[in-house]
């Protein structure tokens, strides 16, 4: 490791090649890591692309939803049943997980949107600490388009990265490449012979293991981002046809949503031709979608095969399965994902499983987010905790799934994708869910309150109700709290200044809250006042 000097800061060289940055002193740590043994220092994690929890058979055991080895890396390790996704939409969801930052903190505020130059990735922190360092999958934050730029970013192994447009780039021909952006019914797998080896998922498992296999005596850490079961939805047989008579019950399909926000009545107008898909037979309504389904349970084979070599090579390895967010499946009437926080699309499966940390077969009920998997992870590594990182390790909750964390966790919106006009548009949003109630405030339209004890569904919007004046309260103490201590942009008295609230403010005056440190990529931050290194992150204001 080369060390130079540079205005006082010791700036790091690091082995690996990667960035220079100021050196960092240790950190918040837990005492976690030396409770157990770790001949290496390995983790992957599984990063599914719209699979919901309630996608997942070990969260739905009422349901054949074809995921076995899912299910029995669940059995294995430790389940979280109130798991979140910091925002239910792609890019914005990975740049959290990723960076330990929110969205409107990495930049990240739609698809197609980049992070901050000046943030690093969880692979960039583990890189210049002498871990190998892998990604092989869809990305979506280099701020191109859905398929990606094909170029390996700072941080991670160029020699396994392949993302969408790697992936269309490898097809034998023009035909091939459009034959991946279809949705192909049975006949037509069959008609085309569509192997598992054709696929970007199955193509996506291979360098996974090979990755495994290569650096099997290394520190490590391997994210495996499966963009199967989004659309095309392409799997082989026999999954493309073992959904064909699969219903998935949809209990709150006919919300007429007449409290709810103008933008979701829009949506559900919108996508309203998707009803055709809805089975009714008297009873709860369905949802038919072999494709989807089918293609789930495909990916869920692919997760098969990298436990396989885990399994074989890196055994004592702490693996992670996650998904950015579901799909809403006609829920409330409305389609795919936007502008809401229901349950069906932020509510997200996180299973760990880690020998000697984790007990097996144990469910944890506390809410979590992906806002914490940096911190954990650092955390399980022995490695300082930077305060710019806005979550918190989980580690005494894997051990002990009985143990809170949380108080609360936290949700965003802003807007769908950059390139696009449509899906609500420009629609902020600020959430908290402390595992009963959910508020959720919908800075231009309708806010929304929800009692996920009395209601799961998510049916009732309470958010005037009397009853419940005290817990609305409460959450939106903690939301504008929330909003000031992770510096949000778009902060402000206005998220206060409710039809409901008797709350003013203004948006003059007010503390100044400094970067945060985070000493092994910048500088410490100075005060404009003083030019003096920071003793807080707020100082008051008038």
């Amino acid at each position: 490791m080369v060390r130079r000097r540079h205005g006082g800061q010791r700036l790091i060289k690091p082995a690996s090649g990667g960035r220079v940055g100021f050196a960092a002193k240790p950190g918040p740590q837990s005492e976690s890591p030396a409770t157990f043994p770790m001949e290496k220092r390995q983790t992957v994690i599984f990063l599914i692309d719209t699979q919901g929890a309630n996608c997942v058979g070990c969260y739905r055991p009422d349901l054949a939803l074809g995921t076995p080895h899912i299910d029995q890396l669940a059995a294995q390790g430790v389940r979280f049943d109130a798991a979140y996704t910091c925002a239910p939409v792609c890019g914005p969801a990975r740049s959290a997980l990723l960076t330990g930052l929110y969205p409107h903190s990495t930049g990240v505020l739609g698809n197609d949107m980049a992070p901050h130059l000046d943030i690093p990735t969880l692979g960039q922190r583990l890189r210049d600490r002498g871990f190998a360092t892998g990604y092989v999958g869809k990305w979506h934050l280099d701020g191109s388009d859905y398929f990606g730029d094909g170029r390996c970013p700072q941080g991670w192994d160029p020699a396994y990265w392949m993302d969408g447009r790697n992936y269309l780039d490898s097809l034998p021909s023009d035909e091939a490449r459009a034959l991946s952006r279809e949705v192909l019914a049975p006949k037509d797998v069959a008609a085309h012979g569509i192997t598992a080896e054709f696929t970007h998922a199955w193509r996506v498992a291979e360098r996974a293991r090979e990755f495994i296999h290569a650096n099997r005596d290394r520190d490590f850490l391997l994210v495996v981002s499966i963009d199967e079961p989004h659309h095309p939805y392409i799997a082989p047989e026999p999954y493309a046809s073992a959904f064909n008579d699969f219903l998935f019950p949809v209990p709150n399909a006919d919300d007429p949503l007449v409290d709810k926000p103008g933008s979701q009545r829009e949506w559900a107008r919108h996508t309203a031709g998707h009803r055709a898909h809805l089975v009714r037979d008297g009873g709860v309504p369905s949802l038919r979608h072999p494709q989807h389904f089918g293609c789930n349970s495909f990916c869920d084979s692919q997760v098969g095969r990298v436990l396989q070599a885990i399994d074989a090579e890196t055994p004592q390895a702490l693996v992670i399965h996650t998904s950015d967010h579901g799909d809403m499946f006609g829920s409330h009437g409305l389609q795919g994902k936007g502008p809401c926080m229901y349950e069906e699309i932020v509510r997200i499966p996180f299973i760990v499983r880690c020998p000697g940390l984790t007990p097996a077969g144990a469910v944890s009920k506390a809410p979590i987010s992906h806002i914490d998997v940096v911190p954990t992870l650092l955390d399980y590594f022995g490695l300082p905790l930077p305060e710019l990182l806005q979550g918190k390790s989980l580690l005494a909750q894997m051990r002990d799934p009985s143990h809170r964390t949380n108080e609360q966790v936290f949700l965003e919106f802003n807007r769908f994708e950059i390139d696009h006009d449509g899906f609500g548009a420009f629609a902020p949003t600020r959430t908290v869910f402390d595992g009963r109630y959910k508020l959720a405030i919908n800075l231009l339209d309708t806010d929304e309150l929800y009692d996920l004890s009395t209601d799961p569904l998510e049916l009732r919007n309470r958010i005037n109700d009397p009853s419940v004046v005290p817990q609305r309260e409460r959450l939106l103490d903690a939301l504008l709290a929330w909003m000031n201590r992770t510096r949000d942009p778009l902060r402000g008295p206005h998220w206060a200044r409710r039809h409901w609230g008797t709350r003013g403010g203004s948006t003059w005056g007010g503390p100044t809250r400094p970067r945060p440190f985070d000493e092994a990529y910048y500088p410490k931050t100075l005060l404009y006042d003083t030019g003096k290194v920071i003793d807080r992150f707020e100082y008051l204001k008038h």
